[in-house]
């Protein structure tokens, strides 16, 4: 695929909007939208680095596994 953009209009809820992009990671499927947020960009970072070639239900259970108290 070439470089391109590709918007999906939606309603997205004011909390989510709110939060800074820097402190989100989001992941989608043919099925769903997973938004991870984080207390630090730096947390953000690892995640997505550790998680880069995991299926959702694992890069989930990674987040709660390792964010979640």
């Amino acid at each position: 695929m070439n470089q391109t953009s590709i918007c999906i209009k939606t309603e997205i809820p004011e909390e989510i909007c709110e939060i800074d992009d820097e402190l989100k990671a989001i992941y989608h499927s043919h099925d769903s939208i997973c938004i991870w947020v984080f207390k630090t960009r730096e947390d953000r970072n690892n995640f997505m680095d550790k998680t880069a070639d995991m299926k959702k239900d694992e890069r989930d259970n990674y987040f709660f596994k390792n964010y979640t108290q």
